[in-house]
């Protein structure tokens, strides 16, 4: 989705960053995917409204727009001049699964159809959404508690956290989350006490083999 520069045209981030518990902040780091959940923001104040998905269809889409159409975050974009959609923006696609987001049949077809192909099934768009949003944490998902053994048979791409902070499963390891990118591997913690952030169906689908796109902070993971 070819989006207009925010940091030049609106000086104070908007709250349109996702975190991998679904949660939306405001932040100057960018991503490489942006997304939606419908329309959550009034493009008057460009600001939040307290809801926070006015669909179950929770997407993941490209940054470029199929048919180059350029968009304003939190503005105006429907052809009637109304808001369009929220545009939501993820570090990378690891992120947006663990948020409860899947790939969107639109803009990213052929992703859409892996990740459907590995999902336990294979379910219909509407029947994936009605799955992930009773297991997403920010829909009101119960989390799952871990343990070690759990958290190392966990395929790559998923994420896990501790009191702390959030982590991605990559290479047996576990690569801290920020905003701006993954610090480096960390070995699975023996005490620690775990619990999964990514939808169990979305583990499902990444152990069947579905591949996500990560951001260059995690190549350099053994």
């Amino acid at each position: 989705m070819r989006l207009a520069r925010q940091k030049e045209r609106w000086p104070v981030p908007l709250q349109n960053r996702v975190d991998p518990y679904g949660q939306i902040h405001a932040t100057h780091a960018r991503g490489i995917f942006t997304g939606n959940r419908g329309v959550i923001h009034d493009p008057e104040t460009r600001t939040l409204l307290r809801r926070r998905w006015t669909t179950k269809a929770w997407i993941i889409c490209s940054l470029e727009h199929p048919q180059g159409i350029r968009r304003e975050p939190m503005g105006r974009n429907s052809p009637s001049g109304g808001a369009g959609w929220t545009e939501l923006f993820f570090l990378d696609e690891p992120t947006a699964l663990a948020a409860g987001h899947r790939p969107c049949f639109y803009c990213r077809r052929e992703a859409a159809k892996q990740f459907r192909q590995c999902f336990s099934g294979s379910p219909s768009a509407p029947e994936m959404d009605a799955i992930l949003h009773a297991e997403r944490l920010a829909s009101g998902g119960t989390a799952q508690q871990l343990s070690t053994a759990e958290v190392a048979a966990l395929p790559e791409g998923a994420f896990v956290a501790d009191s702390e902070r959030a982590f991605a499963v990559r290479s047996g390891q576990l690569l801290p989350w920020s905003f701006g990118g993954y610090g480096g591997p960390m070995p699975v913690a023996k005490n620690a006490d775990y619990q999964l952030l990514t939808p169990s169906a979305t583990v499902t689908a990444l152990k069947n083999g579905y591949t996500p796109n990560w951001h260059s902070s995690a190549a350099g993971a053994p």
